[in-house]
This record gives C-alpha cells, structure tokens and sequence, in this order.
C-alpha cells in the first residue's frame, strides 16, 4: 500500500509547540493551498489542509516556521474518528508530516506583528515581496532580472546521436 502526501502552501497561523502527558512534542497547524487549475471566469481556490508533526519534526517547525511562510510538507494521510459536543459521528482528514522544508528564500527580518504587514523583506536583494488578497499575508518571490548572472562557459555541448530511445 502507497499512503504519501506533498503539500506546498502557506501557514495559516504560527505553530504552537505543545506536550502530550508523555512529554511527546506535538503541534498542528493547517496550510493554504493552491489549486492548480482555475475554471474560466473563476478565481484561483483555496483549500486549508490539517498538518500534524511529532517529536524532533514539531519542535523545528514550531522553533522556525511563521504564519504567511511558504512550506513543502512531505507525509500521509490520517483518517481519525470522533463524537462531536452534540453526539454526531465525525471523520477528520489531516497530513502527518514527517519531512518539513521552507520553500523559499530566507528573509532578514521578521516582525511577528500582523498589523505590521508580517515578513519585512529578503535577504535576497534580486526579489521584490508581493502581497495577495486572502485573509493573510502572502509574501511571494518575484524574480527582477533573468539569467543576468549566466555565462556561455557554463554549458557543454552534448554531441548529437540519431539513435535516441524516443
């Protein structure tokens, strides 16, 4: 059997750390998604998916990841069952991460406060922030120039075969 997710989006909050009786770390937070297609006529949509990390995962990501942050989660899906308050039978879906990775260019500054805009820019001085309608901050990576740092010495020519295996 297969059960593997990878995710890329945008945290909707800022992870909590927290400690099960066990004094297992703990901590879940939910990513905005992009779909990858739009219907004609139509905005982009969204999905919010449920990530759960454990032990050594949950304590980087609660020490190094902040909300409107871009991350790549790589894990599986977990079904888990439950009575709500008012007895209905629920099924919840979330991701289980076990590998999370940032996603784009470090920045130099953070202010934690939202009012304040959240990430103050990048350590890259060749990218500009661009803020998205939403509901939170989505700073994204806008390249300034193209291959402006390329060099024809850098490529090989690769000699020509008619026998190719396509």
């Amino acid at each position: 059997m297969l059960n593997t997710a990878i995710l890329m989006g945008r945290l909707t909050a800022d992870p909590e750390l927290r400690h099960t009786p066990n004094n297992l770390a703990v901590t879940s937070f939910t990513l905005a998604v992009d779909r990858s297609y739009v219907k004609s006529g139509a905005e982009r949509q969204t999905d919010f998916i449920d990530v759960v990390a454990w032990r050594s995962t949950a304590e980087f990501v609660s020490r190094y990841f902040h909300k409107g942050q871009l991350v790549a989660v790589q894990g599986s899906i977990q079904t888990r069952s439950y009575t709500d308050k008012e007895g209905i039978k629920r099924k919840a879906f979330e991701i289980v991460a076990d590998n999370v990775h940032f996603a784009e260019a470090k920045r130099d500054n953070y202010n934690s406060a939202p009012a304040a805009g959240g990430y103050q820019g990048y350590s890259n001085s060749g990218y500009q922030q661009q803020n998205a309608p939403g509901g939170y901050n989505r700073p994204e990576m806008e390249p300034t120039a193209s291959f402006s740092n390329g060099d024809t010495g850098d490529f090989e020519e690769i000699p020509t075969d008619d026998d190719l295996p396509f």
